[in-house]
């Protein structure tokens, strides 16, 4: 199977409204351009300095996604061109992303990551930092004019127990369905919900993913 092939048969199980990010980190640009000419226009990577050469290389059209851990001294590099941020798991972070947007007239896209597995590794918030943030935009709408949240992010437990993984993501999908009945404003208007990845991209689709992840099953060729 070449990455052409292995993308149009991802692809074609996909219902319609779920959008596929192709996560092409550590890739070579030669195989993100085989990607992108079988119509591949998403990417995500999780080191920005690595996005920014991609990106300083490849075609204008791509929409670049930042789906790793962000460190604040790096937003910098990024700000110019990333569609959106996956991994926004501070108020601090949000902050940086805001100011460094300003910057580059811009307003960038963001996605609250939400601590959903039963793993000390990973990254997130909790359900109460949520609504910090989430209170924080209500009572300062004067503040953050720069970026918009447009939903949530969260990555299940790494495991081959699928009921362990369906119910974090069903988790995540309620209080993704608690985000959507807060008032939305300029900078609050969730409608995406990224969960899922190459292993368990199809039992996320079921529990109410918008935006899966995929990046071996694109590109172990």
């Amino acid at each position: 199977m070449s990455i052409s092939s292995n993308l149009l048969a991802i692809k074609q199980t996909l219902p319609k409204g779920v959008t596929l990010v192709a996560v092409s980190k550590t890739k070579p640009i030669s195989d993100l351009m085989q990607a992108y000419e079988a119509g591949q226009r998403i990417f995500g990577e999780n080191k920005i300095l690595e996005m920014t050469d991609k990106w300083e290389a490849m075609p204008k059209d791509i929409e670049w996604h930042m789906i790793g851990h962000v460190q604040t001294n790096k937003v910098k590099f990024m700000a110019p061109y990333v569609k959106l941020v996956h991994g926004v798991d501070s108020l601090k972070l949000l902050e940086e992303i805001n100011k460094q947007a300003a910057k580059n007239n811009r307003v960038i896209d963001c996605l609250l990551q939400m601590y959903i597995a039963n793993e000390e590794t990973k990254f997130g918030l909790d359900q109460s930092e949520l609504m910090q943030i989430i209170n924080y935009i209500h009572t300062h709408p004067d503040q953050l004019q720069h970026i918009r949240i447009v939903g949530l992010m969260g990555m299940a437990t790494f495991t081959k127990d699928e009921t362990q993984i369906k119910n974090e993501f069903l988790n995540l999908k309620s209080i993704f369905d608690s985000l959507k009945q807060q008032p939305t404003t300029h900078n609050l208007q969730p409608s995406i919900l990224s969960m899922g990845m190459s292993g368990d991209y199809q039992l996320a689709i079921q529990c109410g993913s918008t935006m899966v992840r995929i990046g071996s099953s694109i590109f172990s060729v």
